[in-house]
Order: structure tokens, then C-alpha cells, then sequence
């Protein structure tokens, strides 16, 4: 047991990795150690930082706190600490079934954590978002920037709300000054995240900002990429297309969940749009941005779910090609409009079926478009080595759920987190090969 030592856990999202960070910074500023997601816990602290959002997720929630919790039993660790989604979520039925926590914290009152924990004698800092410690969570060349909290949408399947509340936006000068201290830090490369990244600034400017947000972000000397995280398709501000088409630095990618296209499921999903206009939508961003890489996550066996609703999915699919996409089966969650209105109906063998038949028709069109980079030349930022190859992405690839481009060591020597113009030599379905252009 070391001590003065925090061992912080996240689990979940990466805007749960930023709250970490947010509080590592704190905590170090108030003369402790941080150690962020150790192999070994060694510290005389744990803080474990918990998702809430699905049943599988929350499940590894409640294990990790157990796990722990006997370890504060046993006097391994002087103090045991619980923040994040499902502490927010399900505060007193924690209080009440793992009493061996020290402390409970929701989303949004962890910094209270600063004042429970003995005092070093050193002032903390003031706990603004923005001040932030980049774990090795992330390479140092990229980070996330969270730019709002909660959601306004009520989605009848989605627990965000339940967890969160409703949409609150960062100002944007706060958001602006914490990118010019990653780039000093360093970071070259932003993910710019929110539970609904379009609705952002209508609570503090009275409409949709983030256009003028990223085209001031663009303009700040250092930034080399930016990413655009989880979009809207309802009221989407096309305006944010005309500021990718003037910044060389706004990556031509958007990330925009849909959820389904028939319009039946789309009714009962409370989405408020419907199948002609999402197809007028992607025909609208493809045509105002010739090369953007859509990422899009879709749903399958949401309650009602028909064999000719899944078709209509399968046939959009075909349809659209997207460059990207996830898709998942449908699990209830309790508090959200579909588990208190809806029968989940759908046989779970069924919802097996219809993701694995989904995802067999995308792997095929995102193999079809990757091997249509063969022969192209890209910029690509290299992110690590492993064994013989180089590590890296093109613009269209975000960090951990995209496809990466493998160069050969043999090649020349490139540098983590510096930017590079390749051609790709090849295809596989889910990484691209590639040989750096020499200067």
C-alpha cells in the first residue's frame, strides 16, 4: 500500500475518462499521487469510476466495486470510492448493498471527493473542467474534448437522460482555452464528444453553436485534426458542413447515430424523424461533402421489430454504405419509455440473428470501400508501434473503433504522434497496409 497514492478506474466511455482526468488533476494538485487504471492497485485509495448506460456495462460496474469492496474488508486499501453513471443512477440501492464503500459520488459531485480525503496541506486547484491531467489512457498526441453534459432527446429506449438529466453545454471559451492547453501539452489531435454534439449551445446562446465552436477551435495554431462525435440526425446545422469545407483540420467524418429506417420503429423509438428524411439527410451530406466517412450505430429487435422492418434496415444498409458502422440487439433498461410501455418481445436467439445477418451485409461494403483506398495516397498520424508495423490512421479513422493503417518498420523511422503521407498497398477488413512516401 502506497501511501498518498489514488488508484482511479474508468470504466465506460471516454467522457467518463475525461471526468477521471478532470479529478486525477485535482487530486495531484491537492498533493497525491494518481495512478490511472494500474495493472497492480497499489495506492492507499481507489476510485472507481462506473458506467450505468447498459446491463453488461453495469454488470462490470458492480463486480469491479466488489472486488474492491473486499479488498477494503481485508485492509489492502485505506479507502474505497464509487463515482460516475451508475453511482448517479442507483445511489441508494449502492449505499445499501455495498456498505463498504467510504463514499458514493454521482456524475456530476465527485469533486466533493477532494474534501473527504485527508488533508495534505497542499491548496487544491479551483476544479474548473478544463483543468484536466491526460492519462496514458490516450496516446499524447490525442485527446477528448467534452463539450456538453446530459440530453434533451427522449429516446424511448435510452437511459442517457435517466443518468444525466437534460442537456447542459460547456461555455465555448472554457472549452477553447482547455484546447490550447492540450496543445501545449502536446496534443495534436481532438475528439470532440457530447451525448448530442449538435444540440450544442442552444441552452447558453439560445441556438445551435457548434459550427462557430468549431471554426474557432480550427483557427487555434496547433490543431491538427479534429473529430466530430455522436451528431443528431433530427435538425442536423448544415452549417457545420460549410466549416469542414473551409478548415483543412476538421476531419471530412461525421459520427451520426440512427438507430433503425423503418418509419414504424422510428415512431415507436420516439426519434422524431423519419425514413425519407434520414435518407435525405446522408444524400445531403455526402453531396455538400464528396470523401466524408459517416459512422452510424443501428438497433435491432427494439420491441415490435417485424421481419419486414429488419429487411427495410438490412436494404438501407445496402443503401447507404456506410463507411462505418456498429450496430447492437435491443436490451431493455429500466426507467426508459420502452421498459415501462413496451413488451420486449423479440426472442433473443431472433436478435442474435438479425445483428449477425446486419453486420455480415456491412463487414462486405466496408471491405468493398476499404479496398478502394489500394494505390491512394493519405495523411496519416501513427499512434504506436507493434512488432513489425506502425500503428496509424487517416482522417477518416477514429482512435479505438475504426480501422488502423499498418506500415512496415522496415520502411523508415516514424515518430508517435507526428503526421505522415503514405500509400496504401493494401486491404483487409479491418486494417489498411501502407508504405510512407519518402521526402
Amino acid at each position: 500500500m502506497k501511501k498518498n497514492q489514488i488508484d482511479i478506474i474508468t470504466l465506460g466511455c471516454s467522457k467518463n475518462l475525461v471526468d477521471s482526468e478532470s479529478l486525477i488533476r485535482l487530486c495531484r494538485s491537492k498533493g497525491y499521487a494518481c495512478v490511472h487504471d494500474a495493472e497492480n492497485v497499489e495506492g492507499e485509495y481507489v476510485v472507481i469510476n462506473t458506467c450505468g448506460f447498459i446491463q453488461d456495462a453495469k454488470q462490470e460496474s458492480i463486480n469491479t466495486i466488489l472486488e474492491f469492496a473486499q479488498a477494503r474488508e481485508a485492509g489492502l486499501i485505506k479507502g474505497l470510492y464509487v463515482m460516475g453513471c451508475l453511482s448517479e443512477r442507483y445511489l441508494k440501492e449502492l449505499e445499501e448493498e455495498i456498505p463498504q464503500v467510504d463514499k458514493y459520488y454521482g456524475k456530476f459531485n465527485f469533486r466533493e471527493l477532494l474534501g473527504d480525503l485527508p488533508d495534505l496541506g497542499k491548496k487544491p486547484d479551483d476544479g474548473t473542467v478544463a483543468t484536466r491531467y491526460k492519462t496514458e489512457a490516450t496516446p499524447p498526441h490525442y485527446s477528448y474534448i467534452k463539450i456538453s453534459e446530459g440530453c434533451d432527446r427522449r429516446c424511448a429506449y435510452c437511459a442517457i437522460p435517466v443518468i444525466t438529466g437534460k442537456h447542459v453545454s460547456r461555455p465555448k471559451e472554457e472549452i477553447l482555452d482547455e484546447v490550447r492547453r492540450l496543445v501545449c501539452e502536446g496534443v495534436r489531435e481532438f475528439q470532440i464528444i457530447a451525448q448530442e454534439l449538435t444540440y450544442y449551445g442552444v441552452d447558453i446562446y439560445g441556438k445551435r453553436h457548434i459550427a462557430q465552436l468549431i471554426d474557432e477551435m480550427a483557427g487555434i495554431k496547433g490543431v491538427k485534426w479534429i473529430r466530430l462525435h455522436y451528431a443528431y440526425p433530427n435538425q442536423f446545422p448544415f452549417e457545420l458542413l460549410d466549416v469542414m469545407g473551409r478548415h483543412d483540420n476538421v476531419c471530412k467524418y461525421l459520427d451520426i447515430a440512427l438507430q433503425h429506417i423503418s418509419d414504424r420503429m422510428l415512431d415507436r423509438m420516439h426519434r422524431n424523424t423519419t425514413k425519407a428524411e434520414t435518407m435525405q439527410l446522408i444524400e445531403r451530406l455526402r453531396e455538400a461533402m464528396p470523401g466524408i466517412h459517416l459512422r452510424t450505430t443501428l438497433m435491432v429487435g427494439f420491441p415490435g421489430e417485424t421481419e419486414e422492418d429488419f429487411q427495410q434496415l438490412v436494404d438501407f444498409v445496402k443503401w447507404a454504405r456506410f463507411e462505418r458502422m456498429g450496430a447492437f440487439a435491443y436490451s431493455e433498461e429500466e426507467g426508459t419509455y420502452s421498459a415501462e410501455h413496451y413488451e420486449d418481445d423479440i426472442p433473443q436467439e431472433v436478435k442474435e440473428a438479425r445483428l449477425s445477418k446486419l453486420m455480415r451485409v456491412q463487414q462486405s461494403i466496408a471491405a468493398e470501400i476499404e479496398a478502394e483506398k489500394v494505390g491512394k495516397t493519405f495523411r496519416v498520424v501513427i499512434d504506436r508501434r507493434e512488432g513489425d508495423y506502425y500503428v496509424g490512421r487517416t482522417e477518416y479513422c477514429s482512435p479505438e473503433v475504426d480501422p488502423e493503417v499498418l506500415i512496415p518498420v522496415s520502411f523508415k523511422r516514424l515518430r508517435k504522434g507526428c503526421f505522415y503521407d503514405v500509400e496504401i498497398t493494401g486491404a483487409e477488413e479491418f486494417d489498411l497496409y501502407a508504405r510512407p512516401l519518402m521526402r
